[in-house]
């Protein structure tokens, strides 16, 4: 008689016990998938919630197991890969993937560990893509880049329930020589573009200049102005010796009228 109460005791501990081990919460961005008898549960009780989450989750003790799935965006940092680009070029990149799980059973059912075979496909696509880009094409159309990783990740992905939302390339690391010779590139490129615009502004100086020797030429007495109007900016500087050229047609009339008396 003795032993019995001690029974019981042990019986509503291991009672409760079960009782606690059988209920689970789950989270607003967590959803859970249920085996029973190793096959997905259609049907279970959920307290709290619709469907397999969130809220209070009363599992069947020693037949049900559930597995936690998150619903929230993950960031996965894709490692710095070795590329050998379309222009023969060796470079590392790195990446950087936004996805989120849409379908808990698919991820859970489709695919032995949807995180790891992300990464491995998100690793695998970053080769190829870039490996059949060229080197200014990777640098001067990321965006491009980008938008061809989601659209081929996000492809592989949608049968495991996965829906990849944005696909980043971080970092390019280009060798030294490289950098050099894009520097040497960069530097004759300027050069080009400062040579361009002073044979522009000599061009329109030229033509500027042709056009009012044009005029200069319908009116003669425009050149004295123009040579007088020199000399006050002579004037002007701090010079003790000023030479001004005359110009031969002022002095004709004085040469006619000098040759008319001595006739």
């Amino acid at each position: 008689m003795q032993n019995i109460p001690l029974i019981v005791i042990i019986l509503f501990i291991a009672l409760f016990m079960v009782l606690i081990s059988s209920i689970r919460i789950l989270r607003e961005y967590e959803r859970g998938v249920i085996f029973r008898f190793g096959r997905l549960a259609r049907a279970f009780i959920n307290l709290g919630g619709t469907g397999n989450g969130p809220g209070l989750i009363i599992l069947i003790p020693f037949i049900d197991r559930m597995v936690t799935v998150s619903l929230r965006t993950i960031v996965m940092d894709v490692p710095p890969q070795d590329i050998i680009t379309k222009d023969n070029v060796s470079l590392k990149v790195n990446a950087v993937v936004y996805f989120r799980v849409v379908d808990p059973q698919k991820a859970i059912i489709e695919v032995e560990n949807y995180l790891f075979a992300t990464s491995q496909l998100s690793q695998t696509t970053l080769r190829s893509v870039v490996g059949q880009s060229e080197l200014d094409d990777l640098l001067g159309e990321r965006e491009k880049i980008n938008m061809q990783l989601q659209r081929i990740i996000d492809h592989q992905t949608e049968p495991w329930g996965i829906k990849v939302s944005n696909v980043e390339v971080k970092h390019i690391d280009l060798p030294q020589e490289m950098q050099r010779a894009m520097a040497k590139q960069a530097e004759a490129e300027r050069e080009r573009r400062s040579k361009i615009i002073a044979a522009e502004g000599e061009f329109q100086a030229s033509q500027r200049l042709s056009e009012a020797a044009k005029i200069l030429s319908e009116q003669p007495s425009a050149i004295t102005l123009r040579y007088l109007q020199t000399l006050r900016e002579i004037a002007t500087e701090n010079n003790s010796t000023t030479i001004f050229p005359v110009p031969v047609d002022i002095l004709k009339p004085f040469l006619q009228a000098s040759g008319n008396q001595k006739k």
